[in-house]
């Protein structure tokens, strides 16, 4: 039997990996959701938090996608859902956000 390349786990491991790189990016680049480059010489910090929050939506619709194919259908949800959700995204974003306000200003100062 042949193994079938688009099984749940790997799509799951997938959109760990996809979360985690999307937590991530508003922090790791200069440029508007890693495309524009902007006018000043960095874009502000206000707007790496609305591009993080869009960001998060972006990951969640994928999320629903991914449930309905494979679960044929959506699981309701309570609040607690999406809050410890939310949570989760501010976790996985914590490494590049400590990199782009503590650890490269000590880095650069060495």
């Amino acid at each position: 039997m042949g193994t079938r390349i688009l099984d749940s786990s790997f799509v799951i491991t997938l959109f760990i990996v996809f979360s985690i790189a999307a937590a991530n990016m508003p922090w790791m680049s200069d440029r508007y959701f890693m495309l524009v480059k902007p006018a000043s010489r960095r874009k502000s910090s206000w707007f790496r938090w609305v591009e993080w929050f869009v960001l998060y939506f972006v990951t969640g619709f994928i999320g629903l996608g991914l449930e309905q194919r494979f679960m044929g259908t959506g699981s309701e949800q309570d609040w607690e859902f999406f809050v410890i959700n939310f949570c989760l995204f501010l976790v996985f974003a914590l490494p590049s956000f400590i990199y782009r306000y503590d650890l490269k200003k000590l880095l650069a100062n060495r």
